[in-house]
């Protein structure tokens, strides 16, 4: 299997092993995602995020029939706030949402208030893992790598929000630690569009350094394309 992208196409190593893939849905959270979350109270148009969620959902349910491990990833912080950096509680009080302020769906950004979990449309199977980050990217300050080692994932296709932000941030330290990087722009948000644009364009910058960009449609065409009996021989290859 081959995801038709650009700059590259993916994976740059070869053939796409599902069993060597994981599919990353990055902090589709209420707090993102609703009306009523932090996104929202500082003022930043959320249909963007809104307008995602289909695509996720089709991308995600393909990737479960393909064999392709499905991890969900939600930012928040501690109750009593002791892993939030001043400069991060700062910087988001300068925006009107202070994280751990009182909004109508609980404390901005606190672990287990109702802006911090997951948007309906996007809970998590019993058997899919979800990784609590207290920071931007996937990995700082979580479990996400070795999780990804001791499984034998190499490559990673990111979607969720935002792409100039969580995605981004997540995008670098996955190439940093050598994996290999799909995003799929229309299966993530900014409430600007402009600046999903750029974000989109720095990720590819350098030829495709920190990672390439594909489509869902590429994506969803790429497995259909692709025969079943490669599928299931290449799941015996984990």
């Amino acid at each position: 299997m081959i995801i038709t992208g650009e700059p590259y196409n993916f994976p740059l190593s070869g053939e796409l092993l599902p069993a060597r893939t994981a599919l990353l849905i990055i902090d589709m959270q209420r707090d993102f995602c609703d009306p009523l979350g932090y996104m929202n109270q500082r003022g930043d148009d959320i249909t963007a995020a809104r307008a995602i969620i289909p695509a996720i959902t089709r991308i995600r349910e393909a990737a479960t029939r393909a064999g392709i491990k499905v991890i969900y990833t939600r930012e928040g912080h501690r109750p009593d706030l002791s892993d939030l950096p001043l400069n991060k509680r700062l910087k988001t009080a300068r925006s009107g949402a202070e994280i751990g302020m009182s909004g109508p769906l609980g404390r901005l950004l606190v672990r287990g208030e109702r802006g911090w979990d997951l948007v309906p449309e996007l809970w998590p199977r019993q058997h899919e893992t979800v990784i609590d980050k207290p920071g931007t990217g996937a990995f700082h300050g979580t479990d996400l790598h070795h999780i990804l080692v001791t499984e034998g994932i190499q490559n990673l296709i990111l979607t969720g929000v935002t792409t100039g932000v969580c995605v981004s941030s997540t995008a670098r330290e996955a190439s940093d630690r050598g994996y290999g990087v799909l995003v799929l722009s229309d299966c993530c948000a900014e409430p600007d569009p402009d600046n999903h644009a750029m974000a989109i364009q720095l990720l590819k910058i350098e030829g495709g350094y920190m990672a390439t960009v594909s489509t869902a449609t590429q994506f969803l065409a790429a497995l259909k394309d692709d025969d079943p009996m490669v599928l299931l021989a290449a799941r015996g290859k984990s």
